[in-house]
């Protein structure tokens, strides 16, 4: 069995790889966990020193990283290099809190000490998806390798350059060898995987199907998993919304890395008095946006990752077309090579229709309107979905109070689109997912959390 690299913006074969079997899986594996025997015992400081040296050359090279992500899966080229700085940053703040972060906590009991420590548990199994190649296993590695862990990379199939690229930056900073590592398969692989005994954990971000699957199977060995899944954020717009402001920051949200993002803008959710408005500027700024070459400085939006998911979208487009939703932009598969799709804006989109109750990953909008704020919490919240939202209001403290009390969602934002961020936690709810990464909530999510009491 081989894995291709293929360029989705013209189709070209980049490069094949042999697949791994799994007895070369499973001897990964067998050294990440004895270099896991040795870490462990090393100091922050030094695991400082190194994670630094993983963030210089991430900003060293982010023009490489940046061109690489761009041929693999077709994501921007200044998105890519920004991508790989924001790698860097999250490196950096591992880096310097995690000491911080583990310090042990005294707790007041009869003992004459006692206090809890946390201590790393061994390698943890990184299923990645492609749509943010970098940064998805950043996010995990920094605070995994800080903590004293090992990891072991499946990343996803159209992306294994970035794998192993990742796995050669951790090595070329002086991390040990094996301590890192991409296993280049596919994914029926990942089970055997999770029931190698070596294997303590596994985090994956990815669809809510293959959630289901790895927490199942994690569940099954009594394994610890986080899994970071589908999103169909809702961004409400209620009637005192700076619309101007409003359309062009949703539009942004929306084409975030050509539309392939769990957290992008999905719902538009807007109050009766403002839709028509709010409608016009979106779509104004939907179509001003440059779809082309990822390797153009100027494009906006590049292809989508692989054919068959560009065709997926389409299909769920015609589908909510033939329910009764209209179409004001976009919507036709351009000629010619690449799995292009247009920007494209969907309204009078209601309950029961596939762009409501699914997550369109791509460069879709879907424009739900709505008679008031009681309505648009109660649409907001009638999803499977709970990763992200946004309100836009004018009156700051009307948006904090919904996105802090009201909104069923893992991270609420008001006034901006969402993101994620070193330093605030990031996950879902509902069939987003469950457990946290990033600041100091992801890395205590792999680590043995362990009451030491001395009488």
């Amino acid at each position: 069995m081989v894995i291709q690299s293929v360029n989705p913006a013209n189709g070209n074969v980049i490069q094949t790889y042999e697949e791994m079997p799994p007895q070369e899986i499973n001897a990964i594996i067998h050294k990440a966990h004895d270099a896991f025997l040795s870490w462990k015992k090393t100091s922050f400081a030094l695991r400082a020193d190194l994670m630094a040296g993983a963030a210089d050359l991430l900003r060293k090279y982010k023009d490489e990283y940046g061109k690489l992500m761009a041929l693999e899966m077709g994501k921007p080229i200044r998105d890519g290099r920004a991508e790989a700085v924001k790698c860097a940053t999250v490196c950096e703040y591992y880096a310097e809190n995690a000491e911080k972060f583990l310090a042990p906590e005294p707790a007041a009991t009869e003992a004459s000490k006692s206090y809890v420590t946390f201590q790393p548990i061994g390698v943890v199994l990184a299923v990645m998806p492609w749509n943010f190649p970098f940064w998805q296993v950043f996010r995990f590695a920094a605070p995994a390798l800080m903590a004293g862990n090992a990891g072991v990379l499946k990343h996803a199939s159209n992306v294994p350059g970035c794998a192993l690229a990742i796995e050669q930056i951790f090595r070329d900073a002086g991390f040990p060898e094996h301590l890192f590592r991409s296993v280049l398969c596919g994914s029926r692989e990942v089970a055997g995987i999770i029931e190698n005994p070596r294997v303590r954990a596994a985090t994956l971000t990815g669809s809510t199907p293959a959630g289901r699957a790895v927490g199942a199977k994690s569940g099954e060995r009594l394994k610890k998993s986080v899994l970071e899944l589908g999103g169909s954020d809702p961004y409400l717009i209620l009637e005192d919304a700076d619309l101007e402001t409003a359309a062009a920051t949703c539009a942004a949200s929306r084409l975030i890395n050509s539309g392939q993002s769990c957290i992008a803008a999905k719902r538009f959710i807007v109050v009766e008095p403002v839709a028509e408005r709010f409608t016009e500027l979106f779509v104004e700024s939907m179509k001003a946006a440059k779809v082309g070459d990822p390797l153009d400085e100027d494009t906006q939006v590049g292809p989508q990752a692989r054919h068959d998911l560009r065709d997926e979208l389409h299909q769920q487009v015609v589908k909510t077309l033939e329910q009764g939703a209209k179409l004001v932009l976009g919507g036709e598969i351009p000629d010619g090579k690449g799995a292009y799709y247009p920007p494209t804006v969907l309204t009078n989109v209601k309950k029961g229709m596939v762009a409501y109750e699914e997550e369109l990953f791509g460069p879709v909008a879907s424009i739900i309107t709505v008679r008031n704020e009681e309505e648009a919490i109660a649409t907001a919240n009638d999803s499977v979905f709970g990763l992200g939202a946004a309100v836009f209001t004018q009156d700051v403290a009307r948006g904090e109070r919904i996105a802090a009390e009201e909104l069923d969602a893992g991270a609420c934002f008001v006034n901006t689109f969402v993101r994620s961020d070193p330093r605030l936690p990031f996950g879902g709810v509902k069939e987003s997912g469950y457990g946290r990464e990033l600041a100091h909530y992801g890395i205590k999510e792999f680590v043995n959390i362990k009451t030491v009491y001395v009488r």
